[in-house]
């Protein structure tokens, strides 16, 4: 409303009467959206975010997340069995590197995208060095 230069005044007010009848409400919305799979295997810190820019405060975002059970390993681990799939005839540092990036991109944690990537593809980082 604020981009249509509405008054402040009439905006709290109809916000304010929206809220009343439980047309706004932000806790109902994270919960549904946490529900309806919108966040397509990210990580709780991404989902955080995603819901911040949607205008629901962090302890809200919180509780719905806490309400679903979404658990980074988990859902980096159901990733990462659909993503290796698409990484058969890949030599196994490249595919490894490849799932990595690709965790890495969806906000999971360095130790959780090192640890998934390997139980996955059965890779052991630490020989020859590892992997650069």
């Amino acid at each position: 409303m604020a981009k249509k230069k509405v008054p402040e005044a009439a905006t709290t007010e109809v916000l304010d009467r929206l809220a009343e009848v439980g047309l706004v409400d932000d806790a109902a919305f994270a919960r549904q959206w946490v529900a309806s799979g919108e966040h397509r295997m990210r990580s709780r810190a991404v989902l955080l975010q995603e819901l911040r820019l949607k205008g629901v405060d962090s302890e809200t975002a919180e509780e719905a997340l806490a309400e679903e059970g979404v658990n980074d390993r988990d859902v980096a681990l159901r990733f990462a069995t659909k993503k290796a799939r698409t990484l058969g005839g890949l030599d196994r540092q490249v595919a490894y590197r490849r799932l990595c990036g690709a965790l890495s991109r969806r906000g999971f944690a360095p130790s959780v995208v090192a640890s998934v990537a390997s139980q996955v593809l059965s890779v052991d980082t630490t020989a020859d060095g590892g992997f650069e």
